[in-house]
């Protein structure tokens, strides 16, 4: 792993200034470093995608532990500098892209990758990186929803993102990304970091979060994709009640006519707002909506009757 004066010196022989555009902030204190790969306790089985790898310095420790590491730099000429330190890691895979081909899907050179490396390698997916602010949301949600899932993420991001990925029903915080992360899974906080263990020094104080998928909750959701979509649905008009969200309903959720019966059955108050509802509450939601929509049912009550 490397220090802020080596990283500072791989930058300055390259020619190259930290990027406010991509929002370029180092982890530089190796005991935080350490704690993180430690607290992960990865194996030689695991396989680990690193996104945002920067010059490679958690790269160096993950390397030391995993069966394989894909590492992802979207910054071609700090991709060139972690390529040359990685070169003698024969596990590791240097990787100039873009993570995200957009808002929704993970690029597929990077798919490609994961498929590939799990064919060798059987144990845990795992995502462990000091992550870009401008994509830790989309890339989190993707790899929870996607083709390529993750079984646990241990990231380090800025203490807004911290906040929604932590959110309790209720809070300002809550939204999506809590629900998600929640509705599939168990979301901790490591260690909130402040500005000086990064470089350049960021103007928030930072968090390292861990998140890892419970089958026993991703079990009860019968269709992730209507998750998604229902708790778009509600969450993007969060200060009307949840009888009158439903009047925005589009794809598959305008199909439904009965919504008074789909709160009743999954015991909601109509009146409630969206960020009231918990997420197990979405996801009965969105399980009851698909019966309705593939029995194409008049009504979800009639069925008792």
């Amino acid at each position: 792993m490397q220090t802020k004066q080596q990283i500072q010196q791989l930058l300055l022989s390259a020619g190259i200034k930290p990027s406010k555009r991509l929002g370029q902030h180092f982890l530089i204190d190796l005991n935080l470093m350490r704690l993180l790969i430690d607290f992960v306790d990865i194996s030689k089985d695991d396989i680990v995608l690193e996104v945002g790898c920067g010059t490679g310095s958690l790269t160096e420790g993950l390397a030391e532990k995993a069966g394989y590491c894909l590492a992802v730099e979207l910054d071609e000429r700090i991709a060139n500098i972690a390529k040359k330190e990685l070169a003698e890691a024969k596990n590791v895979a240097v990787v100039n892209t873009d993570i995200l081909t957009n808002k929704n899907t993970i690029n597929p050179t990077i798919t490609s990758a994961l498929k590939l490396a799990r064919k060798k390698y059987s144990g845990r997916m795992l995502l462990v990186a000091n992550l870009p602010y401008n994509v830790a949301s989309p890339v989190m949600l993707n790899l929870i929803m996607t083709k390529i899932i993750v079984d646990a993420m241990y990231v380090t991001v800025q203490k807004e993102v911290a906040d929604r990925m932590t959110a309790e029903p209720g809070s300002k915080h809550y939204g999506t990304l809590s629900i998600f992360l929640a509705g599939t899974g168990e979301v901790k906080t490591i260690k909130v970091l402040k500005p000086t263990v990064f470089w350049p020094q960021p103007k928030v104080d930072s968090a390292m979060i861990s998140y890892v998928r419970k089958k026993e909750k991703v079990s009860w959701i019968k269709n992730m994709e209507l998750l998604r979509d229902t708790i778009n649905l509600f969450m993007q008009h969060r200060r009307k009640k949840v009888k009158s969200c439903t009047k925005f309903a589009t794809g598959n959720l305008a199909e439904i006519h009965h919504w008074p019966e789909i709160f009743e059955r999954c015991d909601i108050d109509p009146h409630s707002r969206p960020q009231q509802l918990r997420p197990e509450d979405y996801v009965a939601i969105a399980n009851l909506s698909l019966a309705f929509i593939d029995a194409k049912i008049v009504s979800p009550l009639s069925q008792d009757n």
